[in-house]
């Protein structure tokens, strides 16, 4: 028994993560692409450039299939609170990495070509010790970047990347600085404003160093991890021109998005429940968010499964 699958992209490639996200030196983005073609030569339909709730409703979507998995993925990124968080030359790393993956793929992207997404020949920082600061300080290596440096306020033990990325980072010559995270962005005028910056102390909009503030380790926190405390009086300055913050998603407010709210979703077999409100109930699912590709393929087939029992689950 076999179905018609439409899938619905925002992006002007299918693949969601795995083209524009991971990096081409940990995943060959022909790899992806030859796997797009072979769906959509098996007859999967891709809608690509497709927002939901602007260029198409949820209501819509529903009204024309019979069944709707949402797989979306969680892409909101998390942010700090400093002063001058928003400086030119502090970005969002999957801003970046987004970025660099269209380079490689052949796109011409403005924010690249001017410097603004290019770390060749800058002083880097990454914010963050999960596998996507690690995607960025090996990215930002293979730009040209002067130097790189990677802040984490937990020690090498407690930080929740691979450390296999670790140590493929250090041999490549990224610099870690343990035990550390960053107090403030600093910067200076440029250019013509610079002569006005006496009088416009406000127009700070180059980045230009990072305050570190050091930490130690004290009591575990729920997740069993030392919970770093601040060292006061122990802040230095870091030079910097491109700051990558690497500090993990969250899900994003789809019943706000998409116009839908008030209803329930349900998860597929043996996912987790969904602790927020998702879009009108069935037929809608949502499968928890996945650390990894293999974990979001199984997360989907078993939504389907449990969505069309007559369906083998190994489609």
């Amino acid at each position: 028994m076999g179905f018609q699958v439409t899938v619905y992209d925002r992006h002007d490639r299918s693949g969601g993560l795995m083209i524009y996200g991971i990096p081409g030196f940990k995943l060959e983005k022909d790899v992806v692409e030859r796997r797009n073609k072979l769906l959509a030569d098996g007859g999967v339909e891709f809608v690509l450039n497709t927002n939901i709730g602007e260029d198409i409703s949820f209501d819509a979507i529903r009204g024309r299939h019979d069944a709707v998995l949402i797989a979306t993925g969680v892409y909101k990124t998390r942010d700090l609170d400093l002063d001058n968080a928003d400086a030119h030359g502090v970005v969002r790393a999957l801003d970046y990495l987004t970025a660099s993956n269209r380079v490689e793929l052949g796109d011409d992207v403005p924010d690249f070509e001017d410097g603004e997404l290019n770390a060749n020949g800058k002083r880097v920082i990454v914010i963050g010790g999960g596998d996507t600061a690690m995607d960025c300080v090996r990215t930002a290596i293979r730009q040209g970047a002067q130097s790189v440096k990677c802040l984490y306020r937990r020690d090498r033990a407690n930080m929740p990347g691979s450390q296999r990325e670790v140590q493929n980072a250090e041999e490549e010559g990224v610099e870690f600085v343990w035990l550390s995270a960053p107090g403030a962005f600093s910067g200076h005028v440029t250019g013509d404003a610079a002569t006005e910056q006496e009088r416009d102390v406000d127009s700070i909009t180059e980045i230009a160093s990072v305050r570190v503030q050091k930490m130690r380790l004290g009591a575990a926190d729920v997740t069993g991890r030392q919970s770093p405390e601040l060292i006061h009086g122990a802040d230095y300055d870091e030079p910097a021109e491109l700051v990558i913050k690497a500090l993990g998603f969250e899900p994003e407010d789809l019943p706000r998005l998409w116009g839908s709210r008030g209803s329930r979703s349900r998860a597929g077999a043996r996912s987790r429940p969904i602790s927020r409100p998702t879009a009108p109930a069935s037929p809608a699912f949502m499968p928890s968010a996945t650390s990894c590709a293999a974990q979001a393929l199984w997360s989907g087939r078993s939504a389907t499964a449990a969505r069309l029992p007559t369906a083998s689950p190994n489609i």
